[in-house]
């Protein structure tokens, strides 16, 4: 076994470990081969994997968390190790080269997630389990139908926005999302970086909901063949309560299922209820969940 940074050309390898592994988060090659090769801007990033006889076998990313304002804080993300290669010191060699990585870099504080069953493991290596995050999927056949905006609302794909406008609403609408930290710290490049030139973004499904030409709510949906990520779906807080947000995703996952998509991902923290409200009424069901976790670096 040896740890290595890991290259483009693992991305196919890559991606097929993390289906096994996680087969309800969406990420396709191409779109896991830009990251390796152009990492996240401000973020400090990078990536290990695990070799055995020349099969990646384990993967694991470390970044400074440049979307929030809290100082020196750190993520260790996706650790995981093929199934038939656990007990055998592989996650532990991952999880050591990220944590030396980010030491140098004044991380002092880390956050990781962990599936209820690693907690133990988590604990064991200084993480303290912190908040729940639920998974869903819903199935797209049927595909749900297109709603109907209230008067003064417009529908919009974000391929017809001046992506300026969509980074606005993305930004007033996450500064009070359920986290270990605040998200108020995202700049447009970075965000140009995560969503507008993501690769598996569609921005033909992707959905605004428009008034008086200025996005109030969205549903951001990111493809890899059949399946789709519900990216973020959000709504700016001074049009909350008038259901923007699922007027948004229904539309979205309309348009989705139209295109070929079969099965919609999400995730939620256990705390946004409103969220988890709107998901429960189209059809998501709970398939997994994770914690995340947070350490001290000394």
């Amino acid at each position: 076994m040896r740890i290595r940074v890991a290259q483009p050309d693992d991305a196919p390898a890559v991606v097929a470990l993390r289906a096994m592994v996680y087969p309800y988060l969406v990420r396709g090659v191409e779109s896991t081969r830009k990251m390796i090769t152009e990492p996240p801007p401000e973020e400090d990033w990078t990536a290990f994997v695990a070799e055995v006889d020349d099969q990646v076998v384990g993967w694991v990313s470390a970044e400074r968390i440049g979307s929030t304002s809290a100082a020196n804080f750190g993520g260790i993300n996706l650790l995981h190790v093929h199934p038939e290669h656990r007990r055998r010191g592989i996650g532990t060699a991952l999880l050591t080269a990220a944590t030396d990585y980010l030491r140098p870099l004044g991380i002092r504080r880390v956050r990781a997630m962990a599936q209820p069953d690693a907690l133990p493991y988590a604990r064991q290596h200084g993480y303290e389990p912190s908040r729940e995050v639920r998974y869903s999927a819903l199935d797209l056949n049927p595909a749900p139908a297109l709603p109907e905006p209230p008067p003064g609302v417009r529908l919009r794909p974000i391929a017809d926005l001046d992506p300026h406008l969509l980074y606005a609403a993305d930004v007033a609408s996450a500064v009070d999302e359920p986290g270990d930290v605040p998200v108020d710290a995202k700049s447009y490049q970075s965000w140009q970086y995560d969503v507008w030139n993501n690769l598996g973004l569609d921005k033909a499904a992707s959905m605004a909901a428009e008034v008086d030409g200025v996005v109030v709510a969205f549903s951001l949906v990111k493809r890899d063949s059949d399946r789709m990520w519900s990216d973020y779906t959000g709504s700016v807080p001074a049009y909350r309560g008038r259901g923007l947000a699922r007027l948004a995703k229904e539309a979205a996952l309309h348009r989705a299922a139209a295109n070929g998509v079969r099965v919609a991902y999400t995730s939620n923290d256990e705390a946004n209820g409103p969220m988890l409200a709107i998901n429960a009424r189209l059809g998501y069901r709970p398939v997994a969940s994770q914690w995340s976790c947070l350490a001290e670096l000394t």
